[in-house]
């Protein structure tokens, strides 16, 4: 069976001076049609990553990544199955004002419609499939939203290979890993970059230091050392990074994530064990995204997604 092609892309969105809610849909030269902008994902890349790139490529805005809006899946003219993957984007006003956007043999033109009147002017079911979800998500408070990323530490040393556990170095394929997820982390933006102390959790968050040209914050707080069953350290560290509402990463071990990402959706106002349980139980390298709402502290949490190196 031949691979579906995958792509990612964004519904952005931002308010109007009048207060209307106004989304991006592209004019496409080729095509004649009217669309959200997408690409497909290019080797090595991760979805967030691709979903950014392909913004700033079809629209020449720089973004970062809200929550996720869902899956589509349809059938290409050559029979192809082609799989969507979207994110909201709230496009700030310095944004719009440094777009780099001009027609050309892609990309006809750009508008920016009023979200009452987009459904109408779109093409393809599956683009209004993608709208009315975020419009449900806007009417109910909770489009606009910050995000957890809490992220595992690469493939390190064996247990034992140095007298102290957090002196324990990455070997080379979780270089590798930590190279591969740098630009999907980047993808959100991110105000903030938290890391364990041990060697392997701060070589592992130094190339998303790097694509984000943020300081690393290095802590005890979140390190396998002070690790313990109750978790009351970790849930109270992570509960005042909530409270600020900016997106953070957090670099740590698996024996902590799950009290990272529990004390994330608990401050959140709860989140379903289904969703949590897959962010949970993250693989070397892998990272998750828990996504906050802005704007009603304690209405839960309004998703989660795990992502993965692709090396």
């Amino acid at each position: 069976m031949t691979a579906p092609v995958l792509a990612a892309g964004a519904l952005c969105w931002r308010v109007s001076a009048k207060g209307h809610v106004k989304v991006l849909l592209v004019h496409r030269t080729q095509h004649r049609d009217v669309s959200l902008p997408k690409g497909k994902v290019d080797p090595g890349e991760t979805l967030p990553e691709t979903a950014v790139r392909e913004i700033a490529e079809e629209t020449g805005l720089i973004i970062g990544l809200g929550t996720p809006l869902g899956v589509v899946e349809y059938a290409l003219p050559n029979g192809r199955d082609k799989v969507v993957y979207y994110w909201a984007a709230e496009v700030s006003k310095l944004a719009r004002a440094n777009s780099t956007f001009v027609s050309n043999d892609e990309i006809e033109s750009l508008s920016w419609v009023r979200l009452d009147r987009a459904r109408a002017q779109l093409t393809y079911p599956h683009d209004v499939d993608i709208l009315d979800r975020f419009t449900e998500l806007y009417d109910q408070g909770r489009a606009r939203t910050f995000a957890v990323i809490a992220l595992r530490h690469g493939k390190a040393e064996p247990h034992g290979s140095k007298s102290e556990d957090a002196e324990r170095e990455l070997v080379r394929h979780g270089v590798a890993q930590a190279e591969s997820v740098a630009h999907g982390i980047a993808a959100y933006r991110p105000a903030a970059l938290i890391t364990s102390t041990a060697a392997r959790c701060v070589a592992t968050i130094a190339p998303t230091a790097r694509v984000t040209g943020l300081d690393v914050t290095e802590t005890d707080q979140i390190s396998q050392d002070a690790y313990t069953s109750g978790g009351a350290q970790v849930t109270s560290f992570v509960s005042d990074l909530v409270a600020a509402g900016r997106t953070v990463v957090l670099c740590s071990h698996g024996p902590v994530l799950p009290q990272i990402l529990q004390a994330s959706a608990d401050a959140a106002g709860g989140a379903s064990e289904i969703r949590m349980s897959r962010a949970a139980a993250l693989s070397t390298g892998e990272f998750a995204v828990v996504h906050i709402p802005a704007e009603q502290p304690g209405s839960g949490v309004v998703a989660v997604e795990v992502h993965s190196p692709t090396v």
